[in-house]
């Protein structure tokens, strides 16, 4: 069951300390490393949250975790109290919602790209440029091919949607020829 807010709570929590103490972006690197461990490892994820196993060791373990990544005491102690209020599987969700905080601090965008064919690098910087424009922030693209689109290419940033495919053109054809008739 997802825990969006409660995740968003702490995330905001470690953030401001983060931001305070001038190494939120350390405290990325640790959340993220963590997330990934979670989803690539289901032996630690079950270690921090099985019922069955004894808080001591579930706290063993994520001292043993801190210990070895080194992390500062203020970030230890946040990863301890996760394991100790039994919040700890909804890390990886911290993790995201920390994700976004950083995103929005360094004024960073994620955008979509879906064109018909492959672009040429060129082109992409290009699509980049103008997006970053247009948004007024750093735009970080992820790029896809979809041929069902016919031609052209659908651009996604945040709320922002630019569609230029055929295939959106075809269907608004299609729609101001069924009016009229």
């Amino acid at each position: 069951m997802k825990q969006t807010i409660l995740a968003k709570r702490y995330a905001k929590a470690i953030f401001t300390i983060g931001q305070e103490q001038g190494n939120y972006e350390q405290y990325h690197e640790v959340l993220q490393g963590l997330a990934g461990l979670f989803a690539e490892t289901p032996e630690f994820a079950d270690a921090l949250t099985n019922p069955l196993y004894p808080m001591e060791v579930k706290e063993k373990v994520m001292t043993g975790i801190v210990a070895s990544m080194g992390v500062d005491t203020v970030m230890g102690n946040f990863l301890n109290l996760l394991v100790q209020k039994k919040r700890a599987e909804i890390l990886p969700e911290i993790a995201d919602a920390y994700k976004t905080m950083v995103d929005e601090a360094k004024n960073i965008s994620h955008g979509n790209v879906i064109s018909a064919v492959e672009l040429s690098d060129e082109l992409k910087a290009n699509i980049q440029t103008v997006l970053e424009k247009l948004t007024g922030k750093k735009v970080e693209l992820s790029i896809s091919v979809d041929p069902s689109i016919i031609g052209g290419m659908v651009a996604k940033v945040g709320d922002l949607v630019l569609d230029g495919s055929i295939k959106t053109q075809l269907a608004g054809l299609k729609d101001s020829i069924k009016g009229r008739e």
